[in-house]
């Protein structure tokens, strides 16, 4: 059986989970704090986000002080065509913040996002193209925000097969992170169309990251972060600790003596 290198020694698949997703930025702050910089990076939703963020050259700190004040509604606008709201605002906010890079394939570090085709119902990756178009598809949860078109083919969240996008990258690092910032809140949900859809959301994909969790080498479930509002901006700075003290804790389990560590850590 062949055993030749991959391309990449560590790779770091994030989950989808809206606003807990800056539980990602506190991760990669303590892994970069390990010495672990990632050589390619994958994300769903709002793990999109992060990934184009920080393969930017954003700092995880500088992620958090660039949404510091920033509300839902500043992000979104009442739709009501298909959709509770429609969210080129927030595709306009991320574009602001990658600098001089607008296309997946400029990033200084290899990025995949993970898509669902809502045409043809599979999942999909795009590697390249307009980084505001595939992280909006990305981010946009069925009935909350409508299908992305990009090309002829419609998209939607990529959390509604594959949350975790382990799958994207397992067969191009030897060593995979995987970070779940979207584990399933067990209290009741509320009955309007918002809080059902988010519920009925979560519930998708609960069943559906498991697989892409036992890809990883690493698989990391931020179990602390249940009780976040998944739109509440307000407490991203909690979140992100949470995140940063789950890694560096998850981090102690592996053994940095052997490879692919022992080439990764900054010398």
């Amino acid at each position: 059986m062949e055993t030749g290198r991959k391309p990449y020694k560590i790779g770091v698949a994030l989950s989808g989970g809206g606003a807990r997703g800056f539980a990602h930025a506190g991760a990669l702050k303590a892994l970069e704090e390990a010495g672990l910089k990632p050589d390619i990076i994958a994300g769903v939703s709002a793990g999109s986000v992060i990934s184009v963020l920080y393969a930017s050259g954003m700092t995880p700190d500088d992620m958090i002080k660039i949404f510091d004040g920033v509300k839902f509604t500043d992000l979104a606008r009442i739709h009501g065509n298909g959709s509770l709201f429609q969210i080129n605002r927030f595709k306009k906010f991320i574009l602001n913040h990658t600098g001089n890079y607008k296309r997946l394939e400029e990033l200084p570090i290899p990025t995949y996002l993970g898509v669902t085709d809502f045409d043809t119902g599979v999942p999909a990756e795009f590697h390249e193209g307009d980084i505001g178009d595939i992280v909006t598809a990305s981010c946009s949860i069925p009935i909350v925000f409508p299908p992305v078109k990009i090309g002829d083919t419609r998209y939607v969240d990529g959390g509604v097969l594959h949350n975790l996008p382990a799958w994207v990258i397992r067969d191009k690092c030897d060593f995979l992170i995987g970070i779940n910032c979207s584990p399933l809140l067990t209290d009741k949900a509320g009955t309007s169309m918002m809080e059902v859809a988010l519920r009925t959301f979560n519930l998708m994909s609960k069943a559906n990251q498991a697989d892409d969790m036992a890809l990883c080498d690493l698989a990391i479930e931020l179990r602390d972060i249940a009780h976040y509002k998944i739109f509440n901006l307000k407490d991203i700075r909690k979140v992100f600790i949470s995140g940063y003290s789950a890694t560096r804790k998850a981090l102690k389990s592996i053994d940095r003596t052997k490879e692919p560590f022992t080439s990764s850590v900054e010398k």
